[in-house]
């Protein structure tokens, strides 16, 4: 197979040897926020960067503020309304999942409303749904950059 123009990243991933496609519709809520997690994580880590030159240490402080429960909290808190049905269930079981590992200086509340939030995040990557995923992350980080100006 040719690998030109519009083969991405993912079709690139599946060659790796002993790499499994995950249905996301079969996957429980925490694999979801697991994998939520890590692409979120990502996300973030090329966004700092790429606002330029800094020490590593400096970078991570400032991925650190995005990937807090916290902050996801909040901005599952502004994407709400704009969700899909579906969306929204999916949000809805990583919320509402019992996680073995307790919150770390964090609320429950803001814990879960994350845990949700990386839920959704690892079912719209895993559902290959990239436009929308970035749509929703976008009005999120939004948020957070209008709050952190007031």
């Amino acid at each position: 197979m040719e690998k030109g123009i519009g083969y991405g990243l993912e079709h690139y991933i599946q060659d790796i040897p002993g790499m499994m496609h995950a249905d996301p519709k079969e996957c429980s809520p925490l694999v979801l926020a697991y994998i939520g997690d890590g692409v979120f994580d990502l996300i973030v880590r090329l966004m700092t960067a790429g606002k330029g030159k800094r020490q590593v240490h400096k970078l991570h402080e400032e991925t650190s503020r995005y990937v807090q429960a916290s902050a996801q909290s909040y901005m599952m808190r502004t994407i709400q309304d704009h969700l899909t049905e579906e969306e929204h269930a999916v949000y809805r079981r990583g919320r509402n999942a019992r996680s073995v590992t307790p919150a770390k200086n964090q609320s429950i509340t803001d814990y879960r409303r994350a845990t949700g939030f990386e839920a959704l995040t690892g079912y719209l990557y895993l559902s290959g749904e990239y436009e929308r995923l970035t749509e929703l992350i976008s009005i999120g980080l939004k948020a957070m950059e209008e709050k952190k100006e007031d």
